[in-house]
């Protein structure tokens, strides 16, 4: 799929929903149907033990009639590649273009929980990506050609996805970091990062807020600090969940001209599209948030 049609398809915001996968179908479902009537452009959902993402993606298909649905990521772990290009393919052809697929080397310890050994992510993903296009494709699918994203942060992910994708999906990323990834990747390719969101106006409230739903978690990935080691943090700021300006630099908190000010931010910096991740007080799936903002970002 090309960047231009890529990009007029998901539009310049979408959402990352990590919750889809925790509610039972019938609740993601709605929620699916209702992100679409607001207006999003796609619908960007990670891989949990808990949920496989091809099948994850079919129920969320089926629910809506023109988002885009896309993985954010697919785990090169959880299935062969072979497999990968025959679901996309699959997807791509049974609703007419609608399925990007993102695809992610993961994290060595969530890897390691699922039984397989962890290798370096990018001679993976590359052997991943080799063995994709050798796939058989004689099937009734073989027309279809779904658009395929990498989750990429560093340099070199971020030169294999130009390289070889429609181009990078980063998560737990700052506009600093678009910027930088916009200067590798090429005025061409895709840029869609994901940013958290939290309608939360007070300082302190925010803050624990995101560290308890969001940062602490995340900033126990070493891929994650690493990253962030890039940026300029330190052990320091990894510390607790995350210093103060940690997560203010990973969380957009605050009313919603806040919100969209930080998703001007990654535009401004070279993103086409940014995936808006609602960062919900009781691990829901922050509907509430999402209905407020997509008056002023969409």
């Amino acid at each position: 799929m090309q960047h231009e049609s890529l990009t007029a398809r998901i539009g310049r915001v979408g959402v990352w929903h990590g919750g889809l996968g925790r509610v039972p179908a019938a609740v993601a479902r709605r929620a699916a149907g209702e992100i679409e009537q607001l207006g999003y452009g796609a619908l960007w959902f990670g891989e949990t033990p808990a949920n496989e993402s091809m099948s994850q993606a079919a129920v969320l298909l089926a629910a809506t009639e023109r988002i885009t649905v896309a993985t954010g990521i697919a785990n090169i772990w959880v299935r062969d590649a072979s497999a990968a290009q025959a679901g996309a393919r699959t997807l791509a052809e049974g609703y007419d273009g609608r399925f990007l697929l993102g695809l992610g080397a993961s994290h060595a310890p969530l890897v390691g929980a699922r039984g397989h050994a962890y290798a370096k992510p990018l001679a993976a993903m590359r052997a991943y990506l080799d063995a994709m296009d050798e796939a058989p494709d004689d099937g009734p699918t073989a027309e279809a050609a779904p658009g395929r994203v990498l989750a990429a942060l560093g340099p070199k992910m971020l030169e294999l996805a130009r390289d070889r994708t429609a181009g990078a999906h980063p998560y737990f990323v700052t506009p600093e970091h678009t910027a930088r990834a916009r200067e590798i990747l090429g005025a061409g390719p895709l840029l869609a990062p994901e940013q958290a969101v939290l309608l939360e106006s007070d300082p302190a409230t925010a803050r624990a807020l995101a560290r308890e739903h969001h940062t602490r978690f995340y900033l126990q990935l070493p891929n994650y600090t690493g990253s962030l080691r890039r940026l300029g943090f330190g052990d320091e700021d990894f510390a607790a969940g995350g210093s103060d300006r940690l997560v203010d630099a990973i969380v957009a908190w605050g009313d919603v001209d806040a919100v969209r000010r930080r998703i001007m931010e990654h535009h401004d910096a070279g993103a086409d599209h940014v995936a808006v991740q609602p960062v919900a007080a009781d691990r829901g799936l922050g509907l509430d948030q999402l209905r407020e903002l997509a008056p002023v970002l969409l």
